[in-house]
């Protein structure tokens, strides 16, 4: 499992003179990584590159310097990475109206685990939501969530071998799928070696 270590990480005076350099890639790459399915669903799939610059833009933000805070960022991050045999990623639902997004979760109970992906000849990998804690309620679900796809073996060389791949939903009042596009699979594939 690719992991982000302590002294590989920049200190904060060096981050501070590339960050706004450094902030068009992490924004293409993040783009290049993202899917949108319908109107108000968004994944935004991590990898080590995201991971990364998310941990050393807590680091910033937050002031961080010392072993204990880094090392307390590192661990809250991490288990975002891919391990190789998965896709995970940031699952954001959007309703810029705030009477529309509350009427929204509270239709949308339970959407994060009817998310799915289907590579080409094979099954649905449904997603593994939230393992870290909760996120709704018997009200609404949350605007955010963490989300994991498993994949097995014959799913991974499928995929490095060039199969399309669905993302998609079957949540009752979110039926949707879409066609990952060829680049973003591209990047995609690379966490499944």
């Amino acid at each position: 499992m690719a992991t982000i270590a302590r002294d590989s990480l920049m200190t904060l005076e060096a981050y501070s003179k590339v960050r706004k350099s450094a902030r068009a890639d992490a924004i293409a790459h993040r783009k290049l990584r993202s899917v949108q399915l319908g109107e108000h669903i968004t994944l935004q799939f991590e990898d080590e590159q995201t991971i990364r610059r998310q941990i050393q833009e807590m680091l910033h933000i937050e002031k961080i310097f010392d072993e204990e805070g880094i090392n307390s960022e590192i661990e809250a991050y991490a288990p975002l990475i891919p391990d190789g045999s998965n896709w995970k990623a940031t699952m954001l639902l959007e309703y810029p109206d705030v009477h529309e997004r509350k009427r929204e979760l509270a239709r949308l109970i339970g959407v994060e685990d009817r998310m799915f992906v289907e590579v080409e000849g094979h099954g649905r990998a449904y997603a593994i939501a939230d393992e870290d804690l909760d996120r709704e309620n018997d009200e609404k679900t949350s605007s955010v969530h963490f989300v994991r796809f498993e994949f097995n073996k014959d799913m991974r060389h499928a995929v490095l071998a060039g199969a399309a791949v669905k993302l998609g939903c079957d949540h009752t009042n979110y039926p949707a799928h879409v066609a990952i596009a060829a680049d973003t699979l591209a990047s995609l594939a690379g966490d499944l070696k």
